[in-house]
C-alpha cells in the first residue's frame, strides 16, 4: 500500500466517523475538565452537591501536616457550604483518586512530597486506609508513619489509631 493510498484510507476512516486509535487522557487532563459544581434535586427530594476535581483538588492541597481529613467529614462540609442535604459520595471518591493519581504523576516528575497534594491523609470514615491510592494502602501507610501516624492492622485493613484526635477542622 502506497503513502497515498494509507492517507486516502485513513481521511476516508475519518469522513465515514471511524474512530481514532484511543488516547488515555492524563490525571492531569481528568483534574482539569472544565466542570462546574451542581446541586441536583433527586427523586427523593434531597438536594444532592455534586463537586468537580478541582474543587477537591484545591481543599485537598491545603490538608495541613499533621492532621487527617474522612471522606465522610469532607462529603459533609461541602454539602453545608452549597446548601445541599449530601455531598454524592461517587463523585467524591473518583475525584479524590484522581487527586491521588495527579499527584503521584507530579512526584515521578519530580516534584517533592511538599509541594503535591497530600491524599494520603484522607481516610475513609471509619479510618482506614483507601485500597485504591496509588501503591494501595501500603504507600499511604508508609507516608502517614513518616509524618508521625500511628497505624494499626486489622484483619487485612490499616487503620490510623486514634484518627479522630487529627480530624481536621476544616473550613470551606
Amino acid at each position: 500500500m502506497t503513502i497515498l493510498n494509507t492517507f486516502k484510507s485513513l481521511q476516508g476512516d475519518i469522513l465515514s466517523g471511524a474512530s481514532m486509535p484511543y488516547r488515555r487522557k492524563s490525571w492531569r487532563e481528568k483534574l482539569e475538565k472544565k466542570m462546574e459544581p451542581k446541586i441536583v434535586v433527586c427523586s427523593t427530594g434531597k438536594k444532592k452537591f455534586v463537586p468537580t476535581p478541582m474543587l477537591i483538588y484545591s481543599i485537598v492541597k491545603n490538608i495541613p501536616r499533621g492532621k487527617l481529613i474522612t471522606d465522610k467529614l469532607l462529603r459533609e462540609k461541602l454539602a453545608e457550604k452549597y446548601g445541599a442535604d449530601f455531598t454524592c459520595p461517587l463523585a467524591t471518591g473518583w475525584f479524590i483518586r484522581i487527586v491521588a493519581e495527579y499527584s503521584e504523576e507530579e512526584i515521578k516528575s519530580g516534584k517533592k512530597l511538599s509541594e503535591v497534594a497530600p491524599y494520603w491523609r484522607i481516610l475513609r470514615s471509619n479510618g482506614s486506609l483507601y485500597e485504591k491510592f496509588p501503591g494501595g494502602p501500603e504507600l499511604q501507610a508508609e507516608r502517614l508513619k513518616r509524618e508521625g501516624f500511628e497505624l494499626v492492622k486489622r484483619g487485612k485493613k490499616i487503620f490510623v489509631k486514634n484518627y479522630e484526635r487529627y480530624l481536621w477542622d476544616i473550613v470551606i
